[in-house]
C-alpha cells in the first residue's frame, strides 16, 4: 500500500469540525451572523424577521460550512418564493450549545434551531413544539426516512418534535484495498470473523484497527452492548456494577486482541484526529470505529484512490443485539414552543431537509440524504447505505459507555491502557471498581 506521504503534513493543519457530532469530543468554535437575512442577501423586498411574519433560525453550522453553504440556498430560495425572511444566524457549535438555551429561557424571538438528535430532544425537549400536525398536514412523512423519524419520536418521547436531516452511522470503516489485498472477500459480521480478517491484516505488515482518545469509550460500549444490550449496558454504567460479567467479558475480548498485536502501537496515546489522519488515512491501518463523517473528514489526506468500505460492529457469540444495531441519528431541525409563526417555520424545514437543496447539502458534505427520493448516495460513502439500511436498533453515543459522566473520563483512560497492552482484563476491572468506590 502506497503511503500518501505528502498528505501527512496537513494533519497538523487539519481542524476539521466533526460535522455529525453526536458526541466525539470535537466542536467548532463559534462564528455568529445576527441579523444577516436572506433577503438582504438578494436585496428582495421580504417582510422582515421579528415582527411574527419573518422567522429567525439558529443554526449549528458555521456559514463556510458545506452544511452552512447548502442551508442559506435553502433560505434564499425559501425567501425568493414565499416573500418570507429569515433571520438566519450561524453560531457554530459552543455557539448554540452554550446560548440558546440562555436565549430561550429569556425570551429571544427564536423560531427554529438544529443540532444533534439527543442534544435538541433530551437537552432542550422542554422547548420544542410538536410537529405532528405539520407533518401530517405536508404529508412529510411519505418521503422521509422512517427509521430516523422513529428515531425522533423515540427520544421525543413518543412524539415528533423535530425533523430529522443529514443522517449518520457510527460503524467500523475500512480500507477496502488492504482487504482486497489480503484477501477478505466479505466484511466481518462475528467478531470470530473480525479476529480472522485481524491476522490476516496484520500478518500482511499493516495496522488491524486504530482508535483514539475520541472515540475509545464506543469500543467498549458496543461490545457491552452487543453482549447485554444498550439499555443493560446503561444500567452497569450508570450503577457502577462494574462486577457484571459483561464487563470482564469484554475486558478480555480486548486484552486478546491487544496480546495479538490487532491495535495501534500508539493507540493507548492517540489524541484524536492522529489515528484518522496519521494511520487511516495514510494507508497504514485498515479499520477504525467511526461515524459516516469520517470519509469527509479525511478525504484531502486520504486521497482520491483510497477506497473506503464499511460495516456494523460485529455479533458475539452468545450475545443480545446483533449487527442491525447501532448509534445512528441526525442533526435535526426543531421549533420553538412559543413561536409564532410555526407553520412557515415548518415550510423552511421542508426546503431544508427535501428535494433540491437536501441532494444540494448530501453531495456539497458527502453525507448521507434524508429525503429517501434522493436515492444516489454520494460515491465516497456509497459503503454505508447497506449499513444504514439495515439499523433497527438505535443505539445513544457511545452505546451507553457515557451514560455516567463521572466514570467517562476513568472508562476512556483505562480502556486506551487496555489496548495499549499495559494493562491486563482484571487491571481494567479493578480501576473502574477503585473510580467507583
Amino acid at each position: 500500500m502506497r503511503k500518501k506521504v505528502m498528505a501527512l503534513a496537513l494533519t497538523t493543519a487539519m481542524a476539521v469540525s466533526l460535522a455529525a457530532c453526536g458526541g466525539g469530543g470535537q466542536t467548532a468554535g463559534t462564528t455568529a451572523a445576527p441579523g444577516t437575512t436572506a433577503a438582504d442577501n438578494q436585496g428582495g423586498d421580504a417582510q422582515p424577521a421579528g415582527d411574527g411574519s419573518g422567522l429567525v433560525y439558529w443554526s449549528m453550522w458555521e456559514a463556510t460550512e458545506p452544511q452552512g453553504q447548502a442551508i442559506q440556498a435553502a433560505v434564499e430560495q425559501f425567501t425568493a418564493d414565499t416573500g418570507i425572511s429569515v433571520d438566519l444566524q450561524f453560531k457554530g457549535r459552543t455557539g448554540i450549545r452554550e446560548g440558546l438555551q440562555p436565549a430561550l429561557d429569556a425570551g429571544t424571538n427564536i423560531d427554529l434551531f438544529d443540532e444533534d438528535i439527543d442534544r435538541v430532544n433530551t437537552t432542550w425537549g422542554q422547548y420544542l413544539m410538536d410537529l405532528e400536525d405539520l407533518a401530517k398536514g405536508a404529508d412529510y412523512e411519505a418521503t422521509a426516512n422512517a427509521g430516523l423519524i422513529a428515531a425522533c419520536r423515540e427520544v421525543g418521547g413518543g412524539t415528533l418534535k423535530s425533523i430529522p436531516y443529514q443522517p449518520n452511522v457510527f460503524a467500523f470503516f475500512y480500507n477496502q484495498s488492504i482487504f482486497d489485498e489480503v484477501g477478505i472477500t466479505a466484511a466481518p459480521t462475528t467478531w470470530a470473523e473480525l479476529d480472522a480478517a485481524c491476522a490476516k491484516i496484520k500478518e500482511a505488515g499493516y495496522t488491524p484497527i486504530t482508535c483514539d482518545d475520541a472515540y475509545i469509550t464506543c469500543m467498549f460500549g458496543y461490545h457491552m452492548s452487543r453482549l447485554v444490550g444498550e439499555p443493560k449496558t446503561e444500567e452497569i454504567v450508570k450503577g457502577g456494577q462494574w462486577d457484571d460479567p459483561s464487563v470482564i467479558a469484554t475486558a478480555e475480548a480486548y486484552a486478546d486482541f491487544a496480546s495479538k498485536g490487532y491495535f495501534s502501537d500508539t493507540i493507548a496515546s492517540n489524541v484524536w484526529p492522529a489515528g484518522q489522519n496519521q494511520e487511516l488515512a495514510m494507508g497504514t491501518a485498515a479499520m477504525y470505529l467511526n461515524g459516516s463523517w469520517l470519509p469527509n473528514e479525511v478525504k484531502d489526506m486520504a486521497g482520491d484512490d483510497f477506497v473506503w468500505g464499511c460495516f456494523s460492529y460485529p455479533a458475539v457469540e452468545g450475545g443480545t443485539d446483533g449487527v442491525d444495531a447501532a448509534n445512528y441519528g441526525a442533526q435535526v431541525l426543531a421549533i420553538n414552543k412559543d413561536s409564532q409563526n410555526a407553520e412557515n417555520a415548518f415550510k423552511l424545514i421542508c426546503y431544508i431537509t427535501q428535494g433540491e437543496f437536501d441532494k444540494m447539502l448530501s453531495e456539497l458534505s458527502i453525507g448521507i440524504p434524508a429525503d429517501s427520493n434522493n436515492s444516489e448516495w454520494p460515491e465516497l460513502i456509497a459503503c454505508v447505505k447497506p449499513v444504514m439500511d439495515s439499523m433497527t436498533t438505535r443505539y445513544p453515543w457511545a452505546a451507553g459507555a457515557e451514560a455516567n459522566a463521572d466514570m467517562t473520563p476513568i472508562i476512556k483512560e483505562n480502556f486506551l491502557k487496555l489496548c495499549g497492552g499495559s494493562m491486563d482484563a482484571q487491571g481494567f476491572v479493578d480501576a473502574l471498581k477503585k473510580a467507583g468506590n
